[in-house]
């Protein structure tokens, strides 16, 4: 007994060493391109390493930091990204809930078309949506402004304006996030229990009552998956913004995201101060996740 008991030990430890050999290329990758850049980028925040002498910056201290909270040009950044955020998670995360409890009522092949449709965007690439947008956003030729002048209007600025730009983002946001959400609310109804919420109709519930009784909780993991992952992205909001607006005009499109590409690649090229951004924006990040798993985890516990 104890004789097999110790090969069987054996098998296990020889299946363990196995499993972490194939994990191996992946844990390398991951040490590599991502714990070893995130903590030159700590370390560079403390220093005043840029292009010029980026294999020499000298340690400042926190320095970086304080400059970072007098810029006129980050707090505005700061300010575009939580509008950015608070404008596109509840709406996307709604609109998906919607769209995907009407997806769910309908037939097989009528579903998988909408929910192809809904996730088409997300599968295209980026650049190529914009490019439409940016066409259909055109103060000239684009298709928004000639629906306009059609019906007798004046063609709208769009991009060009300083409170309309910043609006125009959220809309493409919204657009191409909805997709990814969609699906996953279709199958997380799917997996509802059915004799449940039959259940509760004999008992004589409400469509809403059902939904909100014995639908919300079922499906409540899928909606903490989405709001963190889309607040995420809305936070980290920068391919859109480059190659739309540029963060103009007058940095009213200007996001944290993008002002770390700018600061550190295009003007200054001020790698410390970019790092100190960077910082920044993961620390919001995590604490803004950590909130949202929190209550909404806290949701689906009670």
């Amino acid at each position: 007994m104890a004789k097999g008991s110790k090969r069987s030990l054996v098998l296990q430890r020889r299946e363990t060493g196995v499993s972490y050999l194939f994990l191996l290329p992946a844990l390398i990758f991951f040490l590599g391109f991502v714990i070893y850049p995130m903590l030159m980028g700590i370390i560079t925040s403390f220093t005043d390493a840029s292009f010029a002498n980026q294999s020499n910056g000298k340690f400042i201290a926190f320095d970086n930091y304080i400059r970072l909270f007098n810029d006129p040009v980050f707090k505005k950044s700061a300010v575009n990204t939580v509008i950015i955020v608070v404008a596109a998670v509840p709406t996307v995360t709604a609109f998906s809930l919607w769209v995907g409890s009407a997806i769910y009522k309908m037939k097989a092949w009528t579903r998988s078309f909408f929910r192809c449709v809904f996730y088409l965007p997300v599968v295209t690439g980026s650049v190529a949506v914009v490019v439409v947008w940016k066409w259909m956003f055109d103060k000239y030729n684009g298709l928004f402004n000639y629906v306009i002048k059609a019906f007798g209007g004046k063609p709208l600025p769009w991009t060009e304006s300083a409170t309309m730009a910043i609006w125009c983002i959220i809309i493409i946001l919204f657009t191409t996030s909805i997709g990814q959400p969609i699906v996953l609310y279709v199958a997380a109804l799917g997996n509802v229990d059915n004799s449940l919420v039959e259940a509760a109709q004999v008992d004589g519930a409400t469509n809403l009552q059902t939904f909100w009784k014995i639908k919300w909780p079922s499906i409540m993991p899928t909606t903490l998956y989405v709001v963190i992952i889309t607040t995420i992205n809305s936070f980290q909001c920068f391919a859109l913004i480059q190659l739309l607006t540029r963060g103009g005009p007058l940095y009213s499109t200007s996001t944290v995201m993008y002002l770390l590409y700018e600061t550190a690649f295009i003007t200054s090229k001020d790698f410390g101060y970019a790092d100190a951004m960077g910082v920044v924006l993961a620390i919001v990040i995590a604490i803004f996740s950590a909130i949202q798993f929190k209550v909404m985890n806290g949701g689906t516990t009670e």
